[in-house]
């Protein structure tokens, strides 16, 4: 633990004036209702939207200030290759760009094209490859040999989690006397690099760390005091849905960490709602694992603690946040959604939008079907989305429809 302390105080120096210093901001409404003082450190505003350049960039830039290693031919390097799906993609390619060297990144197939647009924005060349991440590794570390190219791994990596463990500098820098820091978990090079840190400098702050349900094989691990393997993950938060357990990392997480915690997808989505509307901030699903730990109360705190949730990264998929949101909106009686059954005449439309009106619903999306089979000859189904203004307003809604005699289905 104490030498990647060591390696960490190095890799700041690499990173000063590189990477964003981002902040550690205090969350008022979080705070309030936590009962306890809540400070986020806001890595979803790094400059590529998450930690990862932290990493790749001091494990790049260790490598071209090295005189000679197994990859360099007369003092140059001919090139990075790293496996990735998103945030450590982007950082690999930005940080080679730095150094004016060569990137490629291989991504599994099904990658959205966004994320596999702005790595080659960051001049990356990207080779798709494979159905998933395994896959794209397997085959990573196959072009690393045909062309001579450094492989960077996301997180089994001691200058990768020193890059990483510049966070914890910079919490303990900007707030000394925090009692708690809470860090999201995937293969553990966060969490490695920011508790050897602060277990070095500040032994009695606790370390938490954060899986998510659907990929919870280090939590396991950890408890089991051994490596246990699950066969497959699932989960929103894809930047910590990693299946097998690193032997080194664990080994680190051992040492530096005080307890693993799990949450679930739907407490995911519930803090990256939360933050969005709440904090005004864009987070990942694997960011906002630490927030969902403290709104689900998953450990232990008093309201004297001051407690540091790190926000990994803020690159969400679009559709995934659209589907967070909408669901959001009906589980929080903001919105409903109504299948009704009309008789297929010119008016009858017009009397049902007539009736939401006078109690205040806005329709915010309507369809008219008439040819569906499962419906009677002479009949219509109207599916539509309402706005409402919470669950008092939405019994309204359905006791007005009843007592007009229409027959309707709620769909959540």
């Amino acid at each position: 633990m104490r030498h990647i302390y060591d390696k960490v105080l190095e890799a700041r120096q690499r990173l000063q004036g590189v990477i964003a210093h981002t902040p550690l901001s205090y969350a008022p409404v979080l705070s309030q209702l936590s009962l306890s003082e809540i400070y986020l450190k806001k890595e979803n505003l790094q400059l590529t939207g998450a930690f990862k350049i932290r990493g790749a960039f001091n494990k790049i830039a260790s490598l071209v200030e090295s005189s000679k290693t197994e990859s360099y031919k007369a003092g140059q390097i001919q090139g990075v290759i790293a496996a990735s799906a998103g945030n450590h993609a982007q950082g690999v390619a930005y940080s080679a760009r730095h150094f004016g060297i060569q990137s490629v990144i291989v991504m599994p197939e099904a990658t959205p094209l966004l994320k596999v647009s702005a790595t080659k924005a960051l001049g990356a060349e990207v080779v798709l490859c494979g159905d998933n991440y395994d896959e794209a590794f397997e085959r990573a570390l196959q072009i690393a040999k045909e062309r001579d190219l450094v492989f960077i791994h996301p997180f089994a990596d001691e200058l990768v989690i020193a890059g990483q463990g510049s966070i914890g500098l910079e919490i303990l820098e900007e707030k000394d006397d925090i009692d708690v820091v809470v860090v999201p978990i995937g293969g553990g090079g966060l969490l490695g690099g920011i508790g050897s840190v602060i277990k070095t400098l500040k032994p009695s702050v606790r370390v938490i760390g954060v899986v998510a349900s659907g990929a919870d094989a280090m939590k396991r691990s950890f408890v089991s005091g051994k490596i246990e393997r699950v066969e497959s993950v699932r989960s929103i938060a894809d930047g910590i849905a990693v299946r097998d357990v690193n032997a080194d990392n664990f080994a680190l997480l051992q040492q530096c960490v005080d307890e693993i915690v799990s949450v679930d997808d739907e407490e995911i989505a519930n803090a990256i709602l939360f933050l969005l509307e709440k904090q005004k901030l864009v987070v990942e699903g694997a960011g906002a694992a630490s927030v969902a730990s403290v709104l689900h109360k998953k450990f232990s705190f008093s309201q004297s603690d001051k407690i540091a949730l790190v926000l990994s990264g803020g690159n969400i998929d679009i559709t995934m946040l659209n589907v967070i949101i909408e669901k959001g909106l009906l589980k929080s009686n903001r919105k409903m959604k109504l299948e009704v059954v009309l008789i297929d005449k010119p008016g009858s439309l017009q009397g049902l939008t007539d009736i939401l009106s006078k109690v205040g619903a806005n329709i915010v999306q309507i369809e008219y079907d008439r040819t569906s089979v499962m419906l009677k000859y002479g009949d219509a189904l109207v599916t539509m989305a309402l706005e409402t203004k919470g669950q008092e307003h939405k019994e309204q809604i359905r006791q007005s429809l009843k007592n007009y005699g229409y027959f309707f289905n709620e769909i959540n």
